[in-house]
């Protein structure tokens, strides 16, 4: 009997993961809505706040594990990623540009009416000027999408993790130098540091296709090649003080241009990448409170629907110029909605790297567990509507 403790503990997380698995399945089944929702429903009920199935979030290997799967998503995106396409259509980074910063703008605003202390408020509004790889890749592939809505919603989710990390390390190293004298400095600190993993992630991309290239066999051996890669990549970035989000986009984008087919069935990496998913989902939701969720529920529901104005506004300001009709920019816009794993990861980072703030970020973690459960529903909604999605054709039903 008092063995029985450890083996319960180290049992945790794989009974939480096989549970959130059957919520997904039987979830979706019955109700039609996403997978990952459940999952996050699931990691949230189980964590050490609530029930307590889970222990409290530390830097750990299950919080590596997360941010490999994390670098899993985000080396895709990078890969859907097309530069060219930005250089023949400018106006959809300026769209981007202007929904990231007029998303800072009325958040920091919000926020601050709210009461919040001048530097929560900064750091609210950073991290609101982010999209949820996680969410969107996953729903992009579990629809089987395709499209300008998806394309665009792809582009801009890249767009607005590059600025919400720059803007959130910003203020992380304002809120380490704690004078605003050294504002100039914590500005280049962040993109020295974005700068550099960025640099880390293009070496990696380059040196990958050049290896697989060597292997004379690319399509067989790239998926196995990518996801080491990645967990590497991580590794190397968390053992630093590098951002891996910045490194392993860098890295998927590079490879990408060095013209290495990345097969329609090597999308999510497999069993390995939908494993890990449900960890990261899982973990994520996991790391919140509810009594934080329920203290900061006020200021979290408007900041959901002033960032989602901010953010289907702007976008539908610049659709015309961008070459889409209104219709597809708002949709564009709202498909941007989904925040959470973004959002929580770099919190936890804040945490680990010192920054003790989570405990004020209360209104943040009732955003996220506000959209861990719409988020992707309304990028599914999205997807149907602008009716890219295989869910949208009338041979969907018929095939299912």
């Amino acid at each position: 009997m008092p063995d029985l403790l450890p083996i319960l503990t180290s049992l945790a997380w794989p009974i939480a993961l096989a549970l959130a698995w059957l919520a997904g399945e039987f979830g979706q089944r019955w109700t039609g809505l996403p997978r990952i929702s459940f999952y996050g429903l699931a990691g949230f009920v189980l964590g050490s706040a609530q029930i307590g199935v889970l222990p409290a979030p530390d830097a750990g290997p299950v919080a590596l594990l997360a941010d490999i799967a994390f670098g899993l998503i985000l080396f895709e995106l990078g890969y859907r990623f097309n530069l060219r396409w930005l250089r023949h259509n400018p106006w959809l980074g300026v769209a981007g540009l202007a929904e990231s910063l007029l998303t800072f703008v009325l958040v920091y605003l919000v926020a601050v009416a709210f009461g919040s202390p001048q530097l929560m408020a900064l750091m609210m509004a950073a991290l609101s000027m982010g999209t949820s790889p996680a969410t969107v890749v996953r729903i992009i592939n579990e629809q089987r999408s395709s499209g300008q809505v998806t394309e665009r919603v792809l582009h801009l989710t890249a767009q607005n993790c590059v600025l919400a990390v720059f803007a959130f390390n910003a203020i992380v190293g304002f809120w380490i130098f704690r004078t605003f004298d050294a504002v100039g400095e914590a500005l280049w600190q962040s993109l020295v540091g974005l700068a550099g993993s960025a640099l880390v992630g293009a070496l990696f991309g380059m040196a990958v296709p050049a290896l697989l290239r060597a292997i004379r066999n690319p399509r067989r051996d790239g998926t196995v090649a990518f996801a080491l890669a990645t967990m590497l990549l991580v590794a190397l970035c968390d053992a630093g003080t590098l951002s891996p989000y910045i490194a392993t986009l860098a890295f998927g984008l590079t490879a990408r241009h060095r013209r290495v087919a990345f097969s329609q069935a090597q999308r999510n990496f497999g069993p390995l990448g939908e494993v890990l998913t449900v960890l990261l989902f899982v973990y994520a939701a996991s790391t919140l409170d509810w009594r934080q969720v329920a203290a900061g529920a006020a200021l979290a529901l408007s900041v959901v629907l002033v960032r989602q104005l901010a953010k289907t506004g702007a976008v539908t300001a610049f659709a015309h110029l961008s070459g889409v009709s209104w219709r597809k920019g708002a949709l564009t816009g709202l498909g941007l909605a989904p925040l959470s794993v973004f959002v929580i990861l770099l919190i936890e980072h804040a945490r680990h790297a010192g920054v003790h703030v989570v405990e004020e970020l209360r209104a943040m973690a009732a955003v996220t567990m506000l959209l861990e459960v719409f988020g992707p529903l309304i990028i599914q909604r999205t997807l149907v509507w602008a009716r890219e999605s295989s869910a949208s054709a009338p041979e969907a039903s018929h095939a299912a």
